[in-house]
């Protein structure tokens, strides 16, 4: 038998193609601890890239947003939640109580309805407190449902967008 010079053939085997995993790395589920690792901006493209939801009926734990992107946020959340616990919502009412202490004393009414966002002029949930807070008449809160069950809010203060603040729903 002449040699060519070239290597000799092998024989080949075909292999299974890899079972597909997915191929990217799987994103955790977006909760409150996420929005808290999120920049100003993306929380800002967050709120304006998704759609109101329905209005939420029911007891929502609440995060205050503070520092967002920051070591700090992750600090300050805790801390500020000791003042500020969440939401109770009454959809039928269009009507919510702000949970707060660390008891979460209903107080701070609030009347819910849906309008223009002063953020993007999209629509959002309202919470505004003018008409039936004498304490907090000079706020108003707006929220967006970024997931099943959590909803982003921007609080104003007298038109001033001032921080974020994140509601979660049992499932």
């Amino acid at each position: 038998m002449a040699t060519t010079g070239a290597p000799p053939k092998r024989a080949t085997t075909k292999r299974a193609a890899p079972k597909a995993t997915g191929g990217a790395r799987k994103r955790k589920p977006l909760d409150a601890g996420r929005l808290l690792s999120m920049s100003q901006k993306q929380l800002d493209e967050l709120f304006s890239s998704s759609t109101p939801g329905r209005t939420p009926e029911g007891v929502a734990s609440g995060t205050v947003i503070a520092a967002p992107g920051t070591p700090a946020a992750r600090a300050l959340a805790p801390l500020l939640g000791l003042a500020w616990r969440g939401k109770v919502f009454y959809a039928s009412e269009q009507d919510l109580l702000n949970r707060i202490l660390p008891i979460g004393l209903r107080a701070v009414r609030a009347t819910v309805y849906t309008e223009k966002s002063w953020f993007d002029g999209k629509k959002a949930i309202i919470l505004d407190y003018s008409k039936s807070s004498l304490l907090a008449r000079s706020i108003r809160d707006e929220i967006r449902e970024v997931a099943p069950g959590l909803y982003l809010g921007i609080v104003y203060l007298r038109r001033t967008k001032t921080i974020n603040f994140a509601l979660s729903f049992p499932e």
